[in-house]
C-alpha cells in the first residue's frame, strides 16, 4: 500500500492521456485516474495501470469496501471510528488500520477532533474511479 507522502503519479504525468485537471491527494499527491480513459474507450499504459492499481487494491478488501460504502453513505457525509466500529466484530484499531488504508490510497479525507478521527469519502476520486470503469449504456435498438 502506498504510504503518506508518496506520489502516486509522477511529476508532469505526460505518459498519460490528457492529464485535464487533477485532484489534489493528501501529502501533494494527484487523482492516479484523471489521467485515464475508461477502459471501454481504449487501454491502459503500463504506468497507468500502475497509478490506479493501489486505489483498487484498497477497496478489494472486503472490511474496507464495506467501511468506504459506511463513510461515503453516513448521514451528513462523515462518520467517526465510533460510528464504524459497531458495524464490524473488529477491533477499534483494526477498524482504525483499515481507515487509514483507504486515507493514504486517497480516497478518504480525515481529520482529528479531539480523540477522535473523522473521514470523509473523497466524492472526486470516487468519481474518477466510476469513470474509468464504467461501461457506455447500451446504444438504444
Amino acid at each position: 500500500m502506498p504510504k503518506s507522502g508518496l506520489v502516486l503519479s509522477p511529476p508532469g504525468a505526460a505518459a498519460c492521456c490528457d492529464p485535464g485537471p487533477q485532484l489534489l491527494l493528501p501529502s501533494g499527491q494527484t487523482d492516479p485516474v484523471a489521467c485515464c480513459v475508461p477502459l471501454s474507450q481504449g487501454p491502459l499504459s503500463a504506468e497507468q495501470a500502475e497509478q490506479v492499481a493501489p486505489l483498487l487494491k484498497a477497496l478489494a478488501d472486503p472490511v474496507r469496501l464495506r467501511l468506504m460504502s459506511l463513510v461515503a453513505s453516513h448521514p451528513g457525509g462523515e462518520a467517526c471510528v465510533c460510528d464504524l466500529s459497531d458495524a464490524f466484530d473488529l477491533s477499534q484499531p483494526t477498524i482504525s488500520h483499515h481507515l487509514k488504508v483507504l486515507h493514504e490510497s486517497g480516497l478518504l479525507d480525515r481529520e482529528k477532533r479531539g480523540v477522535w478521527v473523522y473521514y470523509r469519502a473523497r466524492a472526486q476520486a470516487l468519481a474518477s474511479l466510476g469513470a474509468l470503469i464504467g461501461y457506455p449504456a447500451a446504444s438504444p435498438a
